[in-house]
């Protein structure tokens, strides 16, 4: 039973990095009804980024997460200025988009694979001090207790700017209409173009926690979890913030238990996309999703 509950920890602690991660899609998704594929890659040099500043400058680590994360919300402005705005008056924006935002990820991730090269970096060692706890025949470190909280924080604050702020509420407006929101007096540019800065600023942020998770970075490793990203989404419901989060866990903790209760690794992302097909079949509009039919 205490092999269980310490996978369920850890399957925690990744399906936080996961949910946050998975927030930046639903939120861009949410308002535009548009998959941005190149979120993989702000992921990936957001986490670089933060590498590259504790290297060069020899800042703390927590002060390197704010700047790359500042820096990944500054790449999703200037995603969305190239990549998005000169579309948005095409019929077909959604599909053009689409894939205007996999050319800008190839674009991003050829740039990361100039700068590092093709090869795995890593946070240099003793930067800060991690300390174990045990708990009964529980174990876990400071560094993941910083991570999940660091993840949970950021998904609550999200949640209830979204919720009570001005500007979160003209996100919801536009999302829910575009053209009543520009009736209100809503400039919505300025509210895609500060979605996408929260949005990119978010995935970089779970790119640093994903490599201060495993201290292992690479120019492709967002290819690893964009699928992923996706499944969390359908899983959790498309648009939905609070599934995204549950989502998020949920998948997290259905590959650490593969790999706990089989012993192959190889099988985790099997079963955790297998569960997601049944999970869709049983319920299309995903854990906390519901069905809508948005009208412009």
């Amino acid at each position: 039973m205490s092999v269980f509950i310490q996978q369920l920890i850890n399957g925690f602690f990744i399906g936080s990095v996961y949910g946050l991660f998975a927030i930046g899609y639903t939120l861009v998704f949410g308002v535009l009804d548009i998959l941005n594929l190149a979120h993989a890659a702000i992921f990936t040099l957001g986490g670089l980024s933060a590498l590259w500043l504790t290297r060069t400058t020899g800042l703390p680590v927590w002060a390197s997460f704010c700047l790359a994360t500042l820096f990944s919300g500054l790449l999703g402005l200037v995603l969305y200025r190239v990549a998005f705005a000169p579309l948005r008056r095409r019929a077909d924006s959604n599909l053009s988009g689409l894939i205007s935002s996999i050319a800008m990820a190839i674009i991003f991730e050829a740039g990361a694979f100039e700068i590092f090269g093709a090869r795995t970096v890593r946070f240099p060692q003793g930067m800060f001090a991690v300390r174990v706890y045990h708990f009964d025949s529980l174990t876990f470190t400071s560094l993941q207790l910083e991570i999940v909280a660091i993840a949970l924080g950021l998904m609550v604050v999200l949640s209830l700017c979204l919720k009570h702020s001005r500007t979160g509420k003209a996100m919801r407006a536009v999302a829910e209409s575009e053209t009543t929101a520009r009736l209100l007096g809503i400039p919505v540019e300025r509210i895609i173009s500060e979605t996408f800065f929260v949005s990119s600023a978010l995935g970089g942020a779970a790119g640093i926690l994903f490599g201060l998770y495993f201290n292992a970075l690479g120019p492709d490793m967002g290819r690893s979890i964009e699928l992923k990203g996706l499944a969390v989404i359908i899983l959790g419901g498309m648009g939905s913030i609070p599934g995204a989060i549950l989502g998020g866990i949920a998948f997290g903790m259905s590959e650490v238990l593969t790999v706990a209760l089989t012993g192959m690794s190889s099988l985790r992302d099997a079963v955790a996309f297998s569960v997601l097909l049944l999970i869709l079949i049983l319920k299309p509009s995903g854990l906390l999703g519901r069905g809508r039919i948005r009208q412009a």
